[in-house]
């Protein structure tokens, strides 16, 4: 097999393209997308839990989700997530440590995918991995809130502001159009701390900022696109029965744990390429 070294001759999208099939990152993201799969629910439901203590409701978190998940899938995490608070409801404020716990499943398969691409092994602790793993879910779940937040009170906060200091109408109005922005720039920071500290390897935060822009970019756009051709062209019913819309989440969940790795790959190779002596 060839060494990291050889990957490095030639251009980099040859050195990359080698790098995904020695890397075999299309697996990754299979694995990627099962770990998302059982993270999920858990991960809604702890959402779930925090809307006595937000400004909005359970429809304002499935409504955002629903923005970047095809109908299909919808249907499934809907009608399965209903059932889960009716049975569970009481129940839930007791478990919270544990929902978190599964729902950092998914978040400590990026992290071992991200020690593949660099080709560095995991000799931080057991604790200390699952404690990283948490800490990135709930950033996670932090981009969710300001995601949910910015539409149903971006207005607001620009109305007083703008008042505060007296500007114009029309800084009020471009306010409202950058608040859209805003989210945007939370999902980058959020890669840009996951691509920077998740891998066991030092690096610095300007190293990975290619995939961190890659990955909001490229996760927005599949997200988008996937979603218009399963509800414009897409029967996966016709095919699958009844767990068609499992398999259209599945298949969103691979998009993105695929957009997720390449970052990554980005990052790791743009890294060799800068030091080619390292192992």
């Amino acid at each position: 097999m060839a060494s990291r070294k050889e990957w490095l001759k030639g251009s980099f999208f040859k050195a990359f393209i080698r790098r995904l099939k020695v890397d075999e990152v299309t697996g990754l993201a299979a694995q990627l997308s099962y770990f998302f799969l059982l993270s999920l629910f858990p991960l809604l439901i702890f959402l779930f839990t925090l809307l006595a203590y937000l400004p909005f409701s359970q429809e304002d978190i499935l409504n955002t989700v629903r923005s970047y998940a095809p109908d299909d899938s919808m249907k499934i995490i809907e009608n399965n997530l209903s059932e889960v608070m009716e049975a569970n409801g009481t129940l839930l404020s007791f478990g919270i440590i544990g929902t978190i716990w599964s729902a950092s499943n998914g978040m400590n398969a990026i992290i071992k995918a991200f020690n593949h691409a660099y080709g560095v092994k995991e000799s931080r602790t057991f604790f200390i991995s699952r404690v990283m793993s948490i800490l990135l879910t709930l950033a996670m779940i932090f981009v969710f809130v300001v995601v949910l937040l910015l539409p149903v009170f971006g207005k607001q906060i620009g109305v007083f502001l703008f008042s505060e200091i007296g500007q114009s109408d029309e800084f009020l109005t471009i306010w409202n159009q950058l608040r859209w922005v805003v989210s945007t720039i939370v999902f980058l920071i959020v890669f840009t701390i996951l691509y920077w500290i998740a891998p066991n390897k030092r690096l610095k935060c300007l190293t990975i900022l290619p995939g961190a822009i890659f990955a909001t970019a490229g996760w927005s756009l599949v997200s988008f696109l996937f979603s218009f051709y399963v509800d414009k062209f897409g029967n996966y019913s016709a095919t699958y029965g009844s767990l068609g819309g499992i398999i259209v989440l599945m298949v969103w969940f691979y998009l993105s744990g695929l957009i997720i790795i390449l970052g990554g790959e980005i990052n790791a190779l743009l890294s060799e390429k800068k030091n080619p002596n390292c192992e």
